[in-house]
C-alpha cells in the first residue's frame, strides 16, 4: 500500500519496507526472530555494562532497534501465512508487548540522555 507524504507513522507504512518483506521469503525468518528477540535483551545488558552515558544510549538504541526488527519479522512472519489464524490473538499481544516495551526503552533512553547534562 502507497501512503501519502505525511501519513508515515510506523515502518510499516515505508513503501520500502513493504517492499524488502517480500525477499524475507527466501531465508529462514524464524532464525531471524530468534536473533533480533535476543539482540534486544544483549544490547540493553550491554549498554548497562558501559561506564559513558553516550554508550549506554547508543546500545540502549540498538535495542529498540532490534526490538522493531522483531516486531517487522513477526509482521512478514503473519503475511507470509507463517502464523496460523488460530495464532492471531497471540501475535496480536505479542505486538502490543513490543509497543509497551517500546515505550519503556523510549523512557529508559530518555532518563538516560538526562544524566548526560
Amino acid at each position: 500500500t502507497i501512503v501519502r507524504k505525511g501519513e508515515i507513522r510506523h515502518f510499516t507504512d515505508l513503501q520500502i519496507w513493504c517492499l524488502s518483506k517480500e525477499l524475507n521469503e527466501q531465508f529462514g525468518i524464524s532464525a531471524q526472530i530468534k536473533d533480533a528477540v535476543v539482540s534486544i535483551s544483549a544490547n540493553i545488558a550491554e549498554g548497562f555494562g558501559r561506564y559513558h552515558y553516550l554508550d549506554k544510549i547508543k546500545f540502549y538504541l540498538n535495542s529498540r532497534g532490534s526490538l522493531l526488527e522483531t516486531e517487522s519479522h513477526l509482521r512478514i512472519a503473519q503475511a507470509l501465512g507463517f502464523i496460523s489464524q488460530q495464532d492471531i490473538s497471540l501475535l496480536n499481544e505479542i505486538l502490543i508487548d513490543c509497543k509497551n516495551l517500546n515505550i519503556k526503552i523510549n523512557n529508559f533512553i530518555n532518563s538516560t540522555r538526562r544524566l548526560t547534562t
